[in-house]
């Protein structure tokens, strides 16, 4: 049990480095992350990513620079609508439900909350993106 206390004393007093996720490349907005992108560089970040996995295929929110460490609001996941893309608009409550077309008014990806114009009434509405790319309208 000694050497266990003093096991854990000696490892309190090294701190503990770990490497965090930084683009080997300069990455653009918008684009997708690849294997090629992105390396490792020495430091620890709570709002960092220290694991590749978590970064390659994710799209950039915003541009990345070569050596800065990619932070959590950096990425996300890849859009599946973009913006003026014509995108089918859902509506079901009550046990009624519309179908209509709409214009997006931003890009984005699965889940996300986004601004549609409805294309019959020109009415501006927020809907979710659902996996198909169909937007659910909620009043």
């Amino acid at each position: 049990m000694r050497a266990f206390a003093i096991l854990t004393a000696a490892a309190l007093a090294f701190p503990v480095v770990a490497d965090t996720v930084v683009p080997a490349r300069t990455i653009r907005a918008n684009q997708i992350i690849t294997e090629m992108d992105v390396t490792f560089a020495a430091g620890d970040l709570v709002t960092g990513f220290s694991r590749l996995s978590d970064v390659i295929g994710q799209e950039a929110r915003v541009a990345l620079y070569v050596g800065r460490p990619i932070l959590v609001g950096d990425i996300g996941p890849p859009a599946i609508v973009t913006r003026n893309q014509i995108v089918p608009l859902r509506y079901s409550a009550n046990g009624i439900s519309i179908s209509t077309e709409g214009r997006a008014l931003e890009r984005g990806a699965i889940g996300d909350r986004i601004r549609v114009m409805n294309l019959g009434s020109r009415a501006t509405l927020f809907g979710q993106i659902l996996n198909d790319g169909t937007v659910r309208v909620r009043n």
